[in-house]
């Protein structure tokens, strides 16, 4: 079956206009330009715009969503399986964040005050739980049980305050980055400086003694596990490797 834009636009939700960006930046070409000018696209446009939509929805920005699919060696249905998994991941996350809210209601319905701790429990569970999934046997084989098993308790054993302020941190560091690369600034210049020290504050409120060499190899596996890239390049390209140069350069 063949689709006009306007039929494919009603059929994705997706705006003819970025469809015709898409077109412009080749992310999803049509499959055929009528001689009036007009769109069509065929099976194969349409599986690649459920793709293309199945990336946006996990953050993955155009650039980089055109690389993965135009690999060679890109697997659509691996690809699938990969998105999967991250979807149940994130459905496990919004359930425990729902049984969290109403926890919340009926302390307040039974007019009951909540512990300070248990507020900010699940969002704890859940920040553990989805780190271990996501990237647990690669740091686990990197740097050992002993050391992640500390640093998920460390996370566990936060009070109110410092959760927050790691929360605040992890926040900062991605603004920070995101403005440093966009202005062009080097590594290894005062933005890189004030960034690694950042970094290193987010770290240590969760991990072990501080250990500059244990430093930069986080920050290489920024550059070297994709997951890691898009999580920092989610909405500005570079900023992983802007880390984890910056970290090299100045971890001490």
């Amino acid at each position: 079956m063949e689709y006009s834009i306007q039929e494919l636009s009603r059929l994705s939700g997706v705006t003819t206009r970025a469809l015709r960006w898409y077109d412009q930046i080749g992310l999803l070409k049509p499959g055929r330009v009528a001689e009036n000018g007009y769109r069509y696209y065929g099976e194969a446009e349409v599986d690649r715009l459920q793709d293309i939509l199945y990336y946006r929805v996990l953050g993955v920005e155009l650039a980089k969503i055109k690389e993965c699919l135009d690999d060679p060696s890109f697997d659509r249905l691996t690809a699938l399986r990969s998105h999967l998994s991250a979807l149940e991941a994130e459905h496990e996350r919004l359930e425990k964040l729902i049984r969290s809210v109403k926890d919340t209601i009926g302390a307040e319905e039974r007019n009951e005050k909540m512990r300070d701790e248990q507020k900010f429990e699940a969002f704890k569970k859940q920040a553990v739980e989805q780190n271990e999934k996501t990237y647990g046997a690669e740091i686990r084989t990197r740097y050992g049980d002993a050391q992640v098993d500390e640093a998920n308790a460390a996370m566990m054993n936060l009070t109110q305050a410092q959760y927050r302020e790691w929360n605040e941190l992890g926040q900062e560091i991605q603004i920070r980055l995101e403005a440093a690369v966009q202005a062009g600034a080097s590594p290894e210049g005062e933005d890189g400086k004030a960034i690694t020290q950042l970094h290193r504050r987010w770290l240590t409120l969760v991990g072990p003694r501080y250990d500059p060499a244990r430093h930069r190899g986080i920050a290489e596996l920024y550059v070297m596990d994709e997951r890691f890239t898009a999580y920092y390049d989610k909405q500005v390209s570079g900023c992983a490797r802007f880390l984890r140069d910056a970290v090299v350069h100045w971890a001490n």
